[in-house]
């Protein structure tokens, strides 16, 4: 399924430029990004990643992130712009992760890595907990329900949020029980959440 496109990196007859994209706010502010020509890699519209920081606001500076489907960085990207800590970039393609590296060094960026991993694979390995979890799959991808639970299991700071976008139609996977929905919204085919995982002693919020 193809979502829509960003608004910001357009040629001069006002159409989209192909694999650019530019920085929404922080440090790097409008700094076009390139990324690799690959079909899957969609990037989230202008619109939702403006509207994901604004609702991180509060809590983004600081932060250690993890991009697990990364794709174009985008997401990743722009919360080190906008002041995260570190932020580990996960991919399978090498091309991505060879790109994202290429990105970080071009932006003189500290705290950013880039690793090519398959995303259930990654989070095979030991623990380590994450403040915020960016999970935008391809939408033919059906990891997701797989990947909430993996994460459940110690890759989350107490209270961390997690970013979920996927197909406006299909709706949230089945989510680990102390998980809930913080914010949700919806732009065309694309539907985006950011959720909340809850320490044991504590309820909603």
């Amino acid at each position: 399924m193809s979502r829509p496109p960003g608004k910001s990196a357009r040629t001069k007859t006002g159409k989209p430029l192909p694999n650019r994209l530019r920085i929404i706010g922080g440090r790097w502010r409008s700094v076009p990004i390139t990324f690799p020509a690959i079909e899957a890699v969609r990037p989230s519209p202008d619109r939702v990643r403006e509207t994901l920081f604004n609702w991180l606001q509060p809590v983004i500076v600081g932060s250690r992130c993890l991009d697990l489907f990364a794709g174009s960085g985008a997401l990743g990207l722009e919360a080190l712009s906008r002041g995260a800590s570190s932020v580990d970039f996960v991919d399978s393609e090498p091309a991505i992760g060879r790109h994202i590296a290429a990105t970080l060094e071009k932006l003189c960026a500290t705290g950013g890595t880039a690793h090519v991993s398959d995303a259930l694979r990654f989070l095979d390995r030991s623990p380590q907990p994450f403040d915020i979890v960016f999970l935008d799959p391809p939408y033919a991808s059906d990891l997701l329900a797989a990947v909430c639970n993996k994460l459940a299991a110690g890759w989350l700071a107490p209270d961390a949020y997690i970013y979920l976008e996927c197909p406006a139609d299909r709706g949230l996977p089945a989510l680990p029980a102390n998980w809930s929905v913080h914010r949700t919204k919806q732009a065309g085919q694309v539907g985006y959440h950011l959720l909340r995982a809850h320490s044991a002693e504590k309820g909603d919020s």
